[in-house]
């Protein structure tokens, strides 16, 4: 019974792992996803890093950074990550902090933009601008940083001189080295933890500082723009504005892919729920038969039990009465002879006595008589005599003695 236990339980996890293969095997749908130029650097990071930095230069060794990996940007096509270099331009109080790409000898593009406009009552309003070529155009994000960088203060400081990156093409700082750049959907999964999620960033499309792109007109590089104007974010995606646009149609793609998943993956998650209840009610099916067939099985156990021990116990009774029987007739047999024995012992010894008694009674009697006759004339005499004459005096009793002692 064991043994066809185990193989139904056997039989019900292959069924389940099978099925769950299956299911499996039909929901890894591999989604080809066209990654775009701007996936390979995230704004809301640039944003993030740059309230951390100490400085424009140390932002600069941030950004470029091996080790941190922050872009992953290859424009030029050489399959190594491009050099990210930091150009500021300073005007009253605003500051336009630009990051260029830097594609060979003296060609470079622009990626973004950080633009900074201190207000009246002392507060900086900040605004990171992605570059309309790889973003598109109005795809802006604002910080705010739960606290104040430490180095705001300084960009309106007398003493300060706005920051001019002094690297390019072929002369790099000590601490940069080259990478291959990495499969975008690692890249937002690695560029994830280098976002401090304490501040918060806000999309908006109003950009603040209209002025912004007159002021850094003398450093603008627009290298790729001109060697490659159908590369243009207008060119490569048509049905969207700009990248927050492209982020809305991808999200609602893969809401409606969802949908679809869920409810193929819930008529193969049915479906296997089907067979594995049908596994389950055979599996039932097959248990109460065993069921039934072990209670069968116990009950005629059971019945065969209890016939075997009530004809042992009438066996035992009709023993037991036998010995009763034989026992009975046993004593009879011993308690008859006895009593008959005695009896006939007793008869027999009655007679003889009975018989030879009397004339040895009749004897001795009639001896005894005769002895006793002449005892009881000759003693009681004497002794009447003797008696009487101690009675009545001496004399008459020796007398008489003497007489019978004469005779």
């Amino acid at each position: 019974m064991k043994i066809f236990r185990f193989a139904l339980i056997a039989a019900a996890m292959l069924t389940a792992s099978v099925s769950n293969a299956q299911y499996n095997r039909g929901n890894a749908t591999v989604v080809a996803q066209n990654y775009d130029i701007s996936d390979n650097l995230d704004l809301q990071a640039v944003a993030s890093i740059f309230g951390e930095s100490r400085d424009l230069e140390d932002f600069e060794r941030r950004i470029n950074d091996p080790s941190a990996q922050i872009s992953n940007l290859d424009l030029n096509n050489d399959n190594y990550v491009d050099y990210l270099r930091v150009v500021e331009v300073a005007e009253n109080d605003m500051r336009v902090i630009v990051i260029q790409s830097v594609l060979g000898q003296d060609q470079f593009q622009d990626v973004a933009t950080i633009e900074l406009e201190r207000q009246r009552n002392k507060t900086v309003h900040v605004q990171i601008v992605g570059n309309s070529f790889i973003y598109g155009p109005n795809y802006i994000y604002e910080p705010y940083y739960y606290s104040t960088p430490v180095f705001f203060d300084l960009f309106w400081l007398a003493t300060y001189r706005p920051y001019y990156s002094p690297w390019y093409w072929g002369y790099y700082p000590t601490y940069y080295s080259y990478w291959r750049p990495m499969p975008v959907f690692r890249y937002h999964r690695h560029i994830y933890s280098h976002i401090d999620q304490r501040n918060r960033y806000s999309y908006t499309d109003n950009r603040r500082m209209v002025r912004a792109d007159r002021m850094y007109n003398n450093v603008r590089g627009n290298s790729l723009e001109r060697k490659s104007p159908n590369r243009s974010f207008a060119s490569r995606n048509e049905n969207v504005t700009n990248r927050h646009g492209l982020e809305a149609s991808r999200s609602s793609r893969n809401s409606s892919m969802n949908q679809a998943n869920g409810l193929r993956s819930g008529n193969r998650a049915e479906s296997v729920s089907r067979s594995q209840n049908l596994d389950r009610s055979n599996m039932g099916f097959s248990r109460s038969n065993t069921i039934n067939s072990e209670r069968q099985r116990v009950n005629n156990s059971d019945f065969s039990r209890v016939r075997s021990t009530s004809t042992e116990r009438v066996k035992v009774e009709n023993n037991n009465f036998r010995n009763i029987r034989s026992n009975s007739t046993f004593e009879r047999r011993e308690s008859a002879p006895a009593s008959s024995r005695i009896e006939r012992s007793s008869r027999i010894s009655s007679q003889p006595n009975r018989t030879f008694s009397q004339p040895s009674s009749s004897r001795s009697s009639s001896s005894t008589m005769r002895s006793s006759s002449p005892s009881m004339n000759r003693s009681a005499a004497p002794s009447m005599n003797r008696s009487s004459g101690s009675i009545g005096g001496g004399r008459s009793s020796s007398g008489s003695g003497m007489t019978r002692g004469g005779r």
